[in-house]
């Protein structure tokens, strides 16, 4: 099996903005468009019009209606986008029999070395947030890998070297950068706006981390305009946040 490296001081990875991701899909497009070509790539698609189309996706996008836990709330609408979460800890490296699934030291993020993967799928069962994707023609597993051919190409201009998907999104609901640097400007974000690890309590310690929605206001004309600044949320126990754990629970 797979061994980890010792923890990194340098964690790259996502904040992902519930509250402003529209569901655009602008990312999973742009994900796509770049790795297909790329060092990690192709992306294959099979049947794409047909009935049941298949393909591998690093990044999907799920839309959801949640309910409010206060009726007088109008119900939410929660765009939640999906890929790896380059844990810390991560299931999905250490069930690899072949080595194929690892963890760099350096900066945190988790590969997959096609030359070496075998197509078992031991690391999709292993992973709990749904993010290895298996390549039917070819037979080996692939997933989102932060763009690492991009963001260390030293042929872009700096601000260039970001995942495809943080480029691409219009709502800025994607940011990147160091989880690992408390002074990092993706590390202040977590902070200011309560960021939030996905299932917790399973000790995969994910460093993509998502921010809550903001609370809504029920758009009723009567209503002062002093309630905006005195509705607060416990984002640590956001009845959004508990349910989509035990959505991807399942």
């Amino acid at each position: 099996m797979t061994s980890l490296p010792p923890p990194a001081a340098k964690k790259l990875g996502l904040v992902i903005d519930l509250d402003t991701c529209v569901g655009c899909h602008a990312c999973a497009v742009a994900c796509k468009e770049w790795n297909d070509g790329g060092q990690f790539g192709p992306l294959t698609d099979e049947q794409p019009y047909g009935a049941e189309p298949l393909g591998v996706w690093f990044n999907r996008v799920h839309s959801y209606e949640v309910e409010p836990a206060q009726k007088a709330q109008p119900a939410m609408t929660v765009h939640f986008p999906r890929s790896c979460l380059h844990c810390e800890a991560p299931d999905c490296v250490t069930v690899c029999p072949t080595g194929a699934s690892y963890k760099r030291a350096e900066d945190g993020i988790v590969l997959v070395d096609a030359d070496k993967c075998i197509g078992c799928q031991l690391c999709a069962w292993a992973c709990p947030y749904g993010a290895r994707e298996y390549s039917e023609r070819h037979g080996t597993m692939q997933k989102c890998t932060l763009c690492v051919d991009r963001i260390y190409n030293e042929s872009f201009d700096e601000y260039d070297r970001q995942p495809a998907c943080v480029m691409a999104c219009p709502t800025r609901a994607r940011h990147f950068g160091d989880l690992g640097d408390p002074e990092s400007t993706v590390s202040k974000l977590v902070a200011e706006r309560g960021g939030y690890d996905l299932m917790p309590e399973i000790g995969y310690k994910p460093v993509n981390k998502y921010l809550p929605p903001r609370p809504r206001r029920n758009g009723c004309a009567s209503s002062p305009p002093a309630a905006a600044t005195e509705e607060k949320v416990d984002f640590s126990t956001s009845p959004v946040l508990r349910w989509m754990d035990r959505i991807l629970s399942r």
